[in-house]
C-alpha cells in the first residue's frame, strides 16, 4: 500500500521535507521524524516561517531552516495538501518552479480534498496525526524506527491528539503509541518537556484574562468567537500562541458547540481556529475554503475584513447545527 514511497526515495540521495506556513506539533514532528528515518540520505528541513517559541520543546528544532533547498533531488510535503496553506512557496517563481518539474511526495492525513495542481506523488489517509500515516509508512515498508524517530512521531502525536484524547483516537492508536513507547519514546520524559516550554509569564496570563474578557457569543451562546487582531500577534504570537491560550477554554462553556479563534492581518488575510463540539469543524472551515477534521479546522481567506467574516460564520454555522440538530 504504501511501496510508492519506496519508490520515490530510490536514487535519492538529497531530500527536503517541507512544511507549510502554519506549523505545528504535528508538522514539526512529521519533519523531524522523516529526518531520523531516513538515516542513509542528505536530509534538510524547510519551513517559510520561524519555528514559535512554543514549539521548541521539540528536540532537534533548531535545524528547521527558513531557506529553501534548491538543490533536493527530491522534496516531502508533510501535513498538507492545501495549495492556500502552500502560498509563500508557490509565490516565490524560482520555488514554485521547483514544484513543478522536481519529483514531489506529499503525506498528509487530513479529510481535506488534495488540491495542489503540480505533479505529485501522494499518501493521503485520514488518521488522527500526519506522524501516525510516517509510523504506518514506516512500519509497512521496513523503515527502522530509531529512538529520535519514535520520539518525534509521538510527539506529533500526541500534539494533533491533545494528548490522546480527541475524538479520531482509536485503540489502533495507543497501540502505536505503546510501540512507540517500546521503541524507546518516553511519554514522561516527553511531556516534562513540553510542559516546560509551554510555561506561561504573568504577562501571558494577563493577557489571557484579557482575552476571556473579549470573548463573544452568538447564536443563542452556541458559537463563541474571538477576534485577536494585528497589534496581539506582533505583540504575544511569538511566546505564546494566542489560539493555544484560549480555544479549549472556549469550547468548554457551557453550551457552546462552535469556538472559533480568528486572526486578523494588514494585508487583509483572515484565519481561524476551529474546535467543536459535533463533528461539523470541517465543514464550517470548508466554507471559507480551509478544512481539517470533524472537531478540529481551521482556514485562511483573503482580501475581507474581521466583520465579514463573523457575519459569514454566524450564518454558515447556523445552517450547520441546524442540520446537526436534524440528523440527530
Amino acid at each position: 500500500m504504501y511501496q510508492n514511497f519506496s519508490e520515490f526515495l530510490q536514487n535519492k540521495s538529497k531530500i527536503c521535507v517541507i512544511q507549510a506556513e502554519n506549523p505545528d506539533g504535528d508538522s514539526l514532528g512529521s519533519s523531524l521524524a522523516l529526518e531520523a528515518l531516513l538515516e542513509d540520505k542528505e536530509v534538510s528541513l524547510y519551513c517559510p516561517v520561524n519555528v514559535p517559541k512554543y514549539l521548541r520543546y521539540f528536540s532537534g528544532w533548531e535545524r528547521i531552516d527558513q531557506n529553501f533547498d534548491y538543490h533536493a533531488d527530491g522534496y516531502i510535503i508533510v501535513d498538507t495538501a492545501a495549495t492556500i496553506l502552500l502560498s509563500k512557496l508557490l509565490d516565490d517563481l524560482v520555488i514554485r518552479n521547483i514544484l513543478y518539474t522536481k519529483p514531489i511526495f506529499v503525506i498528509d492525513h487530513h479529510e481535506t480534498a488534495d488540491d495542489l495542481d503540480f505533479p505529485h506523488q501522494s499518501i493521503i489517509e485520514h488518521l488522527p496525526s500526519c506522524t501516525n500515516l510516517i509510523y504506518k509508512i514506516a512500519i509497512d515498508q521496513n523503515i527502522k524506527i530509531n529512538q529520535s524517530a519514535a520520539e518525534n512521531i509521538f510527539q506529533g502525536l500526541l500534539s494533533d491528539t491533545l494528548g490522546l484524547t480527541t475524538a479520531g483516537v482509536t485503540a489502533d492508536t495507543f497501540r502505536v503509541a505503546a510501540h512507540l513507547t517500546e521503541l524507546g519514546a518516553d511519554i514522561n520524559k516527553l511531556e516534562e518537556n513540553r510542559k516546560e516550554y509551554m510555561k506561561k509569564s504573568r504577562r501571558i496570563l494577563d493577557y489571557k484574562a484579557d482575552l476571556i474578557k473579549r470573548i463573544e457569543y452568538s447564536l443563542d451562546d452556541k458559537l463563541s468567537t474571538i477576534h485577536i487582531p494585528w497589534s496581539d500577534i506582533t505583540e504575544f504570537s511569538d511566546e505564546y500562541n494566542p489560539n493555544a491560550l484560549i480555544l479549549e477554554e472556549m469550547k468548554m462553556v457551557e453550551g457552546v458547540e462552535v469556538a472559533v479563534a480568528i486572526k486578523t492581518y494588514p494585508d487583509g488575510k483572515v484565519t481561524g481556529k476551529i474546535r467543536t463540539s459535533k463533528p461539523i469543524a470541517d465543514k464550517v472551515a470548508g466554507y471559507f475554503g480551509g478544512g481539517g477534521h470533524p472537531f478540529a479546522a481551521g482556514f485562511r481567506t483573503y482580501d475581507t475584513t474581521y466583520d465579514d467574516v463573523l457575519r459569514d460564520l454566524v450564518f454558515c454555522c447556523n445552517d450547520l447545527l441546524f442540520k446537526s440538530e436534524e440528523t440527530n
